[in-house]
């Protein structure tokens, strides 16, 4: 059952060096608090894995925490390249990171498929593009072409994702560690049930989750740990309850571009920074 803890104790319990990390949200209740958290608890050699590797991921990629990274697509929504990201794999700064790229339905699907317990999913996905039999990051294939057993049709098997510990935000968690979440969702729900363990930050904790239309409700029982962190989308967004940072998203783009300046962002703006409202010093000190 869920354990209601601080930030720091619940990814102090879950995540440990060398651990594969998976960090959900789709535009909206992507969990930066929990990241910032990742870093100053100084967590090494993390596998990282995301559908859409954006701000977050770069900014762990960034103050060294990560060796490998398993995703879909990469980059600043609506403003360009992820510069610490590049600066990795192009430099090796702050060290080597290994990819292994798939499209965004292959890893929606390798969730799928680690949420159901199985051990690879199928789709019409992959053909032409030449990834069939290339190895993955623990070198074997991911990807492998099929035969279906009633129709002879090639297909494409994908192998399934159960990464050590899924991380998301969401909206609301109860008292006994139920959580909701609703709005734009990615597949937040298939990475904490394909997860060895989970922690779930939240906006709010109430007596009483109000079943809301469309709304994912997680049972306690799939979750691990809770934390009460307000803000903990940020710069992303929370629906109902905060809105989305574009400034920040735009002054990311200068900070990461230069490794001092990115080394100051991470001493002041997280290190530094007692909650996730620290953040918005980056916003403040891009426009000073």
């Amino acid at each position: 059952m869920a354990q209601i803890v601080s930030l720091a104790g619940a990814v102090d319990a879950a995540i440990h060096d060398g651990d594969s990390v998976a960090m959900e949200g789709f535009t909206h209740l992507i969990p930066f608090a929990a990241g910032h958290e990742v870093i100053r608890q100084q967590r090494r050699d993390l596998t990282l894995i995301r559908m859409t590797p954006d701000v977050i991921y770069d900014q762990l990629i960034g103050a060294g925490c990560a060796s490998k990274l398993i995703f879909s697509w990469g980059g600043n929504p609506g403003v360009g390249s992820l510069h610490r990201f590049r600066d990795a794999v192009e430099n090796a700064w702050p060290g080597p990171l290994q990819l292994e790229e798939h499209s965004h339905a292959g890893m929606a699907n390798r969730y799928v498929a680690g949420a159901a317990g199985l051990p690879f999913a199928v789709l019409r996905g992959y053909a032409g593009t030449g990834l069939d039999g290339l190895p993955g990051l623990d070198g074997l294939p991911a990807v492998r072409p099929i035969t279906c057993p009633f129709t002879g049709e090639k297909l494409t098997a994908v192998a399934a994702l159960t990464p050590d510990v899924a991380v998301i935000h969401a909206q609301q968690a109860d008292r006994a560690g139920n959580v909701q979440l609703w709005g734009i969702t990615g597949v937040q729900k298939e990475a904490v049930l394909s997860a060895r363990r989970s922690v779930v930050t939240v906006e709010e904790i109430v007596d009483v989750l109000t079943p809301r239309p469309q709304a994912i409700v997680l049972p306690a029982w799939t979750v691990d740990y809770v934390a009460h962190v307000p803000g903990g989308a940020h710069p992303s967004y929370a629906l109902g309850y905060s809105q989305r940072d574009n400034d920040f998203y735009v002054a990311w783009d200068a900070i990461s571009r230069d490794r001092e300046r990115f080394l100051h962002w991470l001493k002041t703006d997280v290190y530094g920074a007692p909650s996730p409202a620290g953040l918005a010093g980056a916003r403040a000190g891009e426009k000073g």
